[in-house]
């Protein structure tokens, strides 16, 4: 952002004042009004005083943080010209603008220092306004869940007295608080997406969240729960989380398999290992049916590795079916809801994000966001993948067309600048690209610019710095316009649940051969469930899931996959 503007814009709306622009006109009337009406322009006068005075103090407020300083500072100056220019009844009736919803429609609670976590308040800032407003019901009960992990959160004494359950190996009955422990496992786009399916169960469930930092997750992400930490202590007696596997003795699907424990157990142990990794197997499964789900509301902790967002399967279980109606009347907002509730960049990832963006994306009068994985031992840069990217950016009117016969094409008109932003561990397609808008102009005259803010060659998912880098891409990619991306790739997913965007998805290629058509449009910003049960939990019988209910579907990108989408698609 333009500092030295916003100080310009600061400086003069000072200098203007609305009470004088109002009183300078009162000469150029003719004389002899009486004392009625020098009453009412002075009551006038003192309300018009008493608004402004109200506007200064929003801005003060407001000018604490820098950032969101300029974008205050900027309703205020548009207001002071308003009142120049206006009579004196248009003044009376101007409200000043409401700064924006900082607290994304109540999802956020009001109760951290902002210092502390910039993103989180200031992501507001280089967003539009979200279309999807949370429920007032899924509002409430992440209030009710601040509330639960206050009380139950690490090192409380509802914690820590469930705690020695543990330490025993001995369940002694109901306890006052309940825990998912969440693995930190796989790459980071995977990472995101399952701690989001891990909330919402834990919230469905009334259990505490509690997660493995890994090593990196402190280093990437704030606290999102005001009062209480959602990392798991370090001393956690079972954090040796590198052995837990299908095979581990407190494997849910392995004890069922061995008759060791089944839905009509009297007795459980004090915690569950839940395997829902992609190779998970028919008895891990059967974490998706309610009579399951009955026995693990008996269990005190359930620790859980996944690398899946199987958020969709959670749709088919009868008993959860009603709250998130409730939670989510609009079914492909989950990710959006919670991801942005959750996810709050770190401050040494905001600012990666900020002064990229404001250096390159800022100014632009349209953003536009490539985001390419391509799934192979090398990372190319292949000639058939940028063929397929080209093909879609031009077919669908994504990016304008050059015309290479003509070195100049005059504008008509103002000229349009287009900012694209390409992320891709390799180089190639980006210098394809940006040399193409180089050497030739676009045929209706827009000014493209073309970025790419890392080349990391290879996933190097144990860097920190790597690690960093991609977060800042996906939500530097969430804040674009529009959206292209590659199938099955996580990293596009949360960029499109984040953004709250409905992606054009490049079909996956086969034999190293450009699709045709290169892509199509998503019908949901959903992310999609890459490896599903198949398993009708009453018939005890094979199913297709993606066929049971109208919102759980099989993705555009993965014909096996399922993902949420709103009726009204169909």
């Amino acid at each position: 952002m333009d500092m030295k503007r916003f100080r310009t814009q600061v400086y003069s709306s000072k200098l203007t004042d609305p009470a004088n622009a109002i009183v300078s006109r009162v000469p150029e009337r003719k004389i002899g009004f009486n004392m009625m009406k020098l009453m009412g322009i002075l009551a006038a006068g003192l309300m018009v005083s008493s608004v402004f005075f109200t506007a200064s103090v929003i801005y003060r407020d407001l000018a604490s943080d820098r950032v969101r300083g300029f974008a205050e500072a900027r309703v205020f100056e548009v207001k002071t010209e308003e009142v120049a220019n206006s009579g004196l009844e248009d003044i009376i009736s101007h409200a000043v603008e409401a700064p924006k919803d900082k607290l994304l429609g109540g999802l956020l609670a009001d109760e951290f220092d902002e210092g502390s976590c910039l993103s989180r308040f200031q992501s507001v800032l280089f967003r539009k306004a979200a279309p999807h407003k949370p429920s007032s019901y899924l509002v409430s009960r992440l209030r009710r869940y601040e509330s639960l992990h206050r009380r139950c959160g690490a090192y409380t004494e509802s914690y820590n007295r469930t705690l020695e359950q543990l330490k025993s190996g001995q369940s002694t009955g109901t306890t006052d608080c309940n825990y998912v422990v969440w693995i930190s496992f796989s790459g980071l786009g995977n990472r995101i997406l399952t701690l989001a399916s891990a909330f919402l169960y834990a919230l469905l469930t009334n259990r505490v969240l509690l997660v493995d930092r890994g090593t990196d997750m402190t280093d990437l992400f704030c606290e999102p729960f005001p009062g209480a930490s959602w990392l798991l202590p370090l001393e956690f007696p079972l954090n040796q989380f590198s052995s837990f596997n299908q095979e581990h003795p407190h494997c849910y699907g392995n004890m069922l398999k061995n008759n060791v424990i089944n839905s009509s157990t009297g007795s459980v142990p004090p915690f569950l290992y839940l395997h829902l990794v992609h190779d998970y197997n028919d008895h891990d499964k059967l974490f998706f049916c309610d009579q399951d789900q009955s026995l693990f509301q008996k269990v005190p902790w359930l620790i859980m590795k996944t690398d899946n967002y199987f958020v969709p399967s959670l749709f088919l279980v009868p008993s959860f079916e009603q709250e998130l109606s409730n939670l989510f009347p609009n079914k492909e907002t989950v990710f959006h809801h919670l991801g942005r509730y959750l996810f709050h960049p770190s401050n040494a990832v905001w600012g990666l994000i900020t002064r990229y963006y404001q250096a390159y994306l800022s100014k632009a009068d349209e953003r536009v966001g490539i985001q390419i994985r391509v799934f192979d031992t090398d990372t190319g840069p292949f000639q058939h993948v940028l063929d397929q990217i080209l093909s879609c950016s031009l077919r669908e009117k994504v990016l304008p067309e050059v015309d290479v016969q003509k070195p100049i094409i005059r504008p008509s008109g103002n000229q349009r600048s287009i900012a694209i932003l390409m992320t891709s561990l390799s180089s190639g397609y980006f210098e394809k690209v940006r040399n193409m808008y180089w050497e030739h102009p676009t045929v209706t005259g827009e000014v493209v610019s073309v970025y790419q803010p890392s080349h990391e060659e290879y996933q190097q998912a144990e860097k920190q710095m790597h690690n960093r880098k991609a977060w800042a891409e996906m939500y530097l990619l969430s804040l674009t316009d529009v959206l292209v991306t590659s199938s099955w790739s996580t990293f596009g997913y949360v960029a499109q649940g984040l953004g709250g965007l409905k992606p054009w998805i490049l079909y996956k290629p086969e034999n190293r051969t450009a699709p045709d058509p290169p892509c199509h449009r998503a019908m949901s910003m959903e992310p999609c469930f890459h490896a599903p049960p198949f398993y009708d939990c009453k018939a005890k019988s094979g199913v297709d899931t993606g066929a049971l209910v109208p919102h759980v579907r099989h993705c555009e990108d993965m014909s096996w996959g399922l993902k949420l989408f709103d009726l009204d698609q169909f």
